[in-house]
């Protein structure tokens, strides 16, 4: 018998054997993927960590949480400033002066923001009845058509106008030439990728891979006292008040023969047109990669690895990435929710057992909640 079943090896599950195995508790943790880590493993190419599923860039304000995770690796002091790319267009993110100034020509704050100002009055919305009146509410016929429509259309797999107002509650603009994607006081990526770190949480403690909990359901959940539980919600209860909705993403890796393809990290395509929604150069996500000298090992010379990202429609067999959480999926949520409240031996937890859109920092967080709720 085990203490815990732990379903999912990603940085939740993960962080959740590991205080568990300090306190003394014995856990199994089973995931249906051939690897540890969810989404956030990396593998190592040509001496370049790649990130399987999509960029990762850990960012947080909370000195309790950035302790914790360089407790199992060194951070870089990487800082995210992603490129859009509109037609021949480049443009800095998110929307600042350095924006503004491509865009419109002016210098000065203040010109920037009689600009915007302008266009919102000339847009005259007043009561946003959908994204793409809320966006142009906010910032105006260029950033929105340039910068918003397509990407978000991309994402979301439905045009803007047909899109809720709520998914845009503000947007950043910064009247500042800052190109600092993210706020956080603390910010970085893992030197040696973040595969190690799950490695070192799982260190002492019995992982099935390729195990699909769906199949060996009964003989999982007699294992163990508790289980703890970090997929799909809905489908744990198979469905039966329906599906909730996601969006799903794929990817398709390159090892390219150059020394640089794109100059940046991330690389934004906003124009509907352009299937993938952003391009991802893996070796400039790791100090001193462009220069083919890598922290994380010997990179072969005159080579790059780049990861397209296309949105997709997610039905069941895909992997969920991002919960729609619309007004229709909330309250299908919340029925999922009441019977979940009522289990004694099963906790949900992380993005698809709480049905909600984590960023790493809020992950590490509401595993270490969950931890100190159980064991003290």
């Amino acid at each position: 018998m085990y203490d815990y079943l732990i379903v999912g090896s990603g940085l939740f599950g993960s962080i959740f054997a590991y205080e568990a195995n300090k306190r003394g508790k014995k856990c199994l943790v089973i995931d249906k993927r051939a690897h540890i880590g969810g989404n956030i493993y990396t593998v190592q190419i040509e001496g370049i960590h790649v990130h399987q599923y999509g960029a990762h860039i850990f960012h947080t304000s909370n000195k309790t949480v950035w302790e914790y995770v360089n407790q199992f690796a060194e951070f870089n002091r990487y800082t995210n400033s992603p490129v859009a790319r509109y037609k021949s267009e480049l443009y800095n993110m998110p929307f600042n002066m350095n924006t503004f100034n491509k865009m419109w020509g002016v210098i000065t704050p203040s010109e920037a923001k009689l600009k915007i100002q302008q266009q919102i009055n000339e847009a005259g919305i007043k009561e946003p009845r959908n994204l793409e009146e809320q966006a142009l509410s906010l910032v105006g016929r260029d950033i929105y058509q340039k910068l918003i429509k397509g990407y978000t259309e991309k994402q979301w797999g439905r045009r803007a106008a047909e899109l809720p107002s709520f998914i845009i509650k503000r947007l950043p603009v910064r009247f500042t030439y800052d190109n600092n994607y993210f706020d956080d006081k603390y910010q970085g990526i893992p030197v040696g990728g973040y595969t190690q770190i799950i490695e070192k949480m799982l260190r002492g403690i019995e992982v099935r891979l390729s195990t699909d909990f769906f199949k060996q359901r009964n003989e999982l959940t007699a294992l163990a006292d508790k289980i703890v539980f970090t997929g799909m919600l809905d489908e744990y209860y198979d469905y039966c008040y329906g599906e909730l909705e996601y969006r799903s993403l794929r990817f398709e890796t390159e090892v390219l023969a150059c020394e640089n393809y794109q100059g940046n990290a991330v690389v934004n395509y906003t124009e509907y047109e352009v299937p993938y929604t952003r391009i991802i150069e893996h070796k400039h996500f790791e100090l001193g990669c462009q220069k083919g000298d890598c922290q994380s090992g010997s990179v072969k010379a005159g080579t790059t690895v780049i990861t397209k990202e296309y949105p997709a429609a997610w039905q069941r067999g895909n992997e969920p990435y991002y919960p729609m959480n619309d007004d229709r999926n909330n309250e299908l949520f919340a029925k999922y929710k009441a019977i979940a409240d009522t289990e004694e031996k099963v906790i949900f937890g992380g993005r698809l057992g709480m049905y909600k859109y984590f960023d790493m920092h809020n992950v590490v967080a509401e595993a270490l909640k969950l931890a100190e709720k159980e064991m003290g």
